[in-house]
């Protein structure tokens, strides 16, 4: 049996398991401002315990984007990636024996070191199934699922929690993991060149322009340290470290901050937070195909990308400005407060497929998935770093909340001008 453009199944499939991935990690906040006090935690508190648990969860997921980054790399995509899933989906469901913050603290690192896998796998898997022209429009498609999975969240999760309570609500999101594995294991058998069902035609072409796209880049496994030697390391390292942080600002926080700023109880959360997260959706797509445009064009792929950076922290930065601008009239205009919310977002997954996709660009595929996933460490070191800014922070508004996400922009932007060329020592 042979499967027409079988590249795009696989990309579908780790679309799909990004919006599980982001239904998961998204359960807890949305619940939380409405199950705290269950565990005698007081409202004065509540804020300090989400960024507890928080902690715990980017800790292992920062751990874990190093760990299964070199996972990928040793045993396989196909493989790495069933083994993140089956361990986060385990881990969700445990959520729901939580008895205080201790358990939730277990549970939240496991389930944040086995999210973790899907990064470093999905860009090393388009690493692997696509040439360079069309990278970035496949991780946007990857990235897409992660704006999906926070559309589809906010509801599903209200819905069961409202019908069923918290407990079953963990149990259930858990059970679209462990679906996912089966038709992941009976499609994705194998890499391109060794794959029973794909057509010869796509097989040349798969791997005639991956092999084009890493000619003049040494064929050789680097160490970590020896990573660290190249400067296009640290411009992905410290783009990931400044700029994921601010995303992370509005998956964490965004239902507290409605409820603070707007009073909403979980139905009206329910009812708003798929917006900012659908506008981020188009973003992703629209980020990935801009840059595959500009390179079916000829242009070079790196700098096509870095362009599609400019434009996304442009975007972010008016609007992050303009929510600091106005904040004190937005109490009586929640929908204007969601639209600049929705700008922000869509600006960062305009830009983020581009930035995840750089590795691709820059290192052999023995390589891809460890810089990804240090990338991804990177990533997660800077969002525990305003994760536990926030609670102090917001203590009396809002305000700084947003100039935080102003400032880590710009210094998002200068990070990726590290990356000058091809050349690794450059």
């Amino acid at each position: 049996m042979k499967i027409k453009g079988l590249r795009w199944y696989i990309i579908t499939l780790i679309g799909i398991a990004t919006i599980i991935n982001y239904i998961d990690r998204s359960a807890i906040n949305i619940m939380w401002p409405y199950i705290y006090k269950e565990f005698g935690i007081s409202d004065v508190d509540s804020k300090n315990a989400l960024a507890l648990i928080t902690t715990f969860f980017m800790i292992a997921y920062a751990l874990g984007q190093t760990l299964t980054g070199k996972l990928m790399d040793s045993i396989g995509t196909r493989l790495g990636m069933a083994f993140s899933i089956a361990l986060w989906s385990i881990s969700i469901a445990l959520h729901s024996l939580a008895r205080g913050l201790a358990s939730f603290n277990i549970f939240r690192f496991m389930l944040g070191f086995g999210e973790a896998g899907n990064w470093p796998g999905a860009t090393k898997s388009n690493a692997e199934w696509f040439p360079a022209k069309e990278r970035a429009i496949a991780q946007g498609i990857f990235g897409a699922g992660a704006s999906l999975g926070s559309v589809i969240a906010a509801p599903i999760i209200a819905i069961l929690f409202v019908a069923f309570g918290w407990k079953l609500t963990f149990v259930c999101v858990a059970v679209l993991g462990l679906i996912w594995l089966l038709p992941w294991l009976i499609i994705n058998k194998n890499t391109p060149d060794k794959h029973p069902w794909i057509t010869k035609e796509e097989q040349d072409y798969t791997l005639s322009s991956v092999k084009n796209t890493n000619s003049a880049v040494p064929e050789k496994v680097y160490t970590w340290k020896e990573l660290l030697q190249f400067n296009n390391t640290w411009g992905i390292i410290l783009g990931r470290f400044f700029i994921d942080p601010v995303w992370w600002l509005f998956v964490t926080w965004l239902p507290t901050f409605l409820k603070e700023q707007f009073m909403f109880d979980i139905k009206q959360i329910g009812g708003f937070t798929w917006v900012p997260y659908l506008i981020a959706a188009c973003g992703s797509l629209l980020g990935g195909y801009y840059s595959s445009v500009y390179i079916k064009r000829g242009k070079d792929a790196a700098q096509s990308r870095k362009n599609a950076i400019t434009i996304g922290c442009t975007l972010m930065l008016i609007a992050l400005i303009g929510l600091v601008a106005c904040l004190s009239q937005l109490k009586a205009n929640p929908g204007l407060a969601m639209l600049l919310i929705s700008i922000t977002l869509f600006g960062f997954q305009f830009l983020i497929n581009n930035l995840q996709t750089l590795p691709a660009d820059y290192f052999n595929g023995k390589n891809v998935g460890t810089v990804a996933g240090m990338g991804g460490t990177a990533a997660v070191v800077g969002t525990l770093c305003t994760t536990w800014a926030v609670p102090f922070i917001t203590q009396t508004g809002y305000h700084s909340f947003f100039i935080l996400g102003a400032v880590l922009v710009p210094l998002a932007w200068l990070s990726v001008l590290l990356i000058k060329s091809k050349n690794l020592k450059s």
